[in-house]
């Protein structure tokens, strides 16, 4: 239930950072559909595919598409009005909420599903990032996390990897997976607010 509640809320984050990305684009609603399901789902799509966990949990949960569908809808609508000005900067509350929600999600699942840890780690990164990996490429923009800029991906593995050692110390899901959204979450606002990228 838990980890259900977790994957909705990343969901409706990346569906938000999907929707703005594409009014961006200046998209129609058709193109704001797509961009929010691309990035509400890429992750979790491999993280499953990876897993051979079948049916993809999208799919056997239509109510997940309708949701982020719904989400899509209002919140387009709602950056229609004159009031909201969109920018790069409007992106990365949801996207970074999304990528510690997914980081979280991922690790947890792999982990249950008899994967080592280190693997789990990987598919934490993978759940949180490729997601907006697909929405940059359908916007027409190299990935963020595939660019010499400010950490994405480095958060999501630190969070991740936390997420494994509370484990192994017997610490509780719940509080390792509040406390992997937290790290993931403070280090991309500390990322963006400082300008922080790896040396190399």
């Amino acid at each position: 239930m838990m980890f259900k509640l977790i994957e909705v809320l990343g969901m409706i984050a990346f569906a938000l950072s999907g929707v703005i990305e594409a009014r961006r684009r200046n998209m129609d609603l058709m193109g704001v559909f797509a961009i929010s399901l691309i990035t509400s789902f890429g992750g979790g799509t491999l993280r499953d595919i990876l897993l051979n966990r079948r049916p993809l949990y999208w799919i056997e949960n239509q109510e997940l598409t309708i949701l982020v569908l719904v989400v899509s809808f209002v919140a387009s609508v709602t950056l229609s009005s004159k009031r909201f000005h969109v920018t790069e900067k409007t992106i990365l509350f949801p996207d970074a909420l999304g990528l510690g929600l997914y980081s979280a999600s991922g690790v947890a699942i792999a982990l249950h599903s008899g994967t080592t840890s280190f693997i789990a780690v990987i598919i934490g990164i993978i759940s949180a990032s490729f997601g907006s990996v697909l929405r940059d490429i359908a916007c027409n923009e190299i990935p963020i996390i595939f660019r010499r800029g400010q950490l994405y991906a480095t958060c999501s593995f630190f969070a991740s990897l936390a997420f494994v050692i509370m484990r192994n110390l017997h610490v509780s899901d719940t509080y390792s997976i509040f406390v992997c959204i937290i790290i993931t979450a403070v280090m991309r606002a500390f990322a963006v607010k400082y300008d922080v990228k790896l040396p190399l």
